[in-house]
């Protein structure tokens, strides 16, 4: 049986070197501190501020439902569909025999953007933002096939489109800078989600049944603060070692 090389110089072909380049290429990026810290101000203002969060929230939200759907797929259920609003709601439809599979699927929406950005921050530091983007930009084309919502299309288009653009495109420097950027606003956003849901629990207990955390307890019995406390317990380890990994870098910054 043969194989049919890929042509190089097609679309296709391009798109598939970056992606194998991606993988094989190891690119370091020493960091000034004003430059780190610069990232690290913007980042956080994609989260903090209403009008950015308004817009960068959506991102976040399709990363939690993301989460929600391949921790799914990883215990053999099947994902009928997946939908964003412009609220930050989201909803994802799996099935499934497995009560287990059910759980899984459902705890990993909440810290999901706090381990996305561990690992792009990880990556960064490893000098393999390459790889980080180009699994990035395969998992985002595949999440197309989940979206049944126009919001949640646009969402998933317009950030499939960008990460392969930065994929083909970008040169290494502005590929590490753009994956440590995310990684940093992910770990920023999940924090602010978690406060949010918090205050669900407390504070605005009439929207107790959209939360994560309820659905959870009515599926397993155990009560809403175990997985409150499971989500705060993933989140702050992850949040915690992705600043032990850019303090990390003070040791090599050049002022």
């Amino acid at each position: 049986m043969t194989q049919t090389p890929v042509d190089s110089s097609s679309v296709p072909g391009i798109w598939w070197s970056a992606v194998v380049r991606g993988f094989t290429d190891v690119h370091t990026t020493t960091v000034p501190l004003p430059v780190l810290l610069a990232i690290i101000g913007g980042a956080t203002l994609l989260s903090l501020p209403r009008l950015t969060w308004r817009w960068f929230g959506l991102y976040v939200t399709f990363v939690h439902e993301l989460g929600h759907a391949y921790a799914a797929l990883m215990t053999g259920r099947f994902v009928h569909s997946l939908r964003i609003g412009l609220d930050h709601s989201g909803r994802l439809v799996s099935s499934g025999r497995s009560a287990f599979g059910a759980a899984w699927s459902g705890f990993w929406g909440y810290p999901a953007p706090a381990v996305v950005g561990l690992a792009l921050i990880a990556a960064f530091s490893a000098g393999r933002a390459g790889a980080a983007m180009s699994v990035g930009a395969v998992i985002l084309l595949v999440s197309l096939i989940f979206l049944r919502n126009l919001t949640g299309i646009l969402v998933a288009v317009i950030s499939a489109g960008v990460a392969q653009l930065l994929l083909v495109f970008a040169d290494p420097g502005t590929v590490n800078y753009v994956v440590l950027a995310l990684g940093i606003a992910l770990s920023v956003g999940a924090v602010r989600d978690l406060f949010k849901l918090a205050g669900v629990h407390t504070r605005h207990r009439s929207r107790i049944q959209s939360s994560d955390a309820w659905i959870l307890a009515r599926t397993t019995g155990a009560p809403a603060f175990v997985w409150l406390s499971a989500f705060t317990v993933v989140i702050s380890a992850s949040v915690l070692v992705s600043g032990w990994l850019l303090w990390g870098m003070l040791d090599f910054v050049r002022p």
